[in-house]
């Protein structure tokens, strides 16, 4: 690693799913021993309105967004955090904002949600989108199995 770089940064796509609960946990689990930092990111975004029609009642997507985060992160962790543990809350779309943050991370970890049967086979849209376009390795984790 050059000096710049000298933590190791693993980034992890929160969503508010069990998956990507679960992806918090292997996450914390592989950087403990690389001594590595954890960004919990979540994204939220605007949904596309029709020309000359506004709907009523669509703000505060943010504040939900980051209730949400705030909310897997103490699933995941508990009530406090590890300290190697940082949440970010960024605007745009989930596929293109974690492409363009595996530009500078050593890994992403991403959760999936799996559906069963044949749909359980395939992967969603963004994690499909960062296995084929991240600039790091990418990490898929399954929600975990039902008692």
């Amino acid at each position: 690693m050059n000096e710049a770089r000298d933590t190791r940064t693993i980034v992890v796509g929160v969503d508010g799913s069990e998956a990507s609960v679960e992806a918090l946990r292997k996450a914390q689990s592989l950087a403990v021993p690389l001594n590595a930092k954890v960004v919990a990111l979540a994204c939220w975004d605007y949904p596309p309105v029709y020309d000359g029609y506004v709907a009523v009642g669509i703000d505060d997507f943010d504040v939900r967004a980051g209730e949400i985060l705030a909310e897997a992160v103490t699933k995941a962790f508990g009530p406090d955090a590890p300290a190697n543990v940082e949440s970010r809350l960024v605007q745009g779309h989930p596929r293109h904002l974690l492409i363009e943050e595996s530009k500078t991370a050593d890994m992403l970890v991403l959760g999936r949600r799996g559906h069963g049967g044949f749909g359980g086979l395939l992967l969603g849209s963004v994690s499909s989108a960062c296995v084929a376009h991240a600039h790091c390795p990418v990490l898929i984790v399954h929600s975990p199995e039902k008692a």
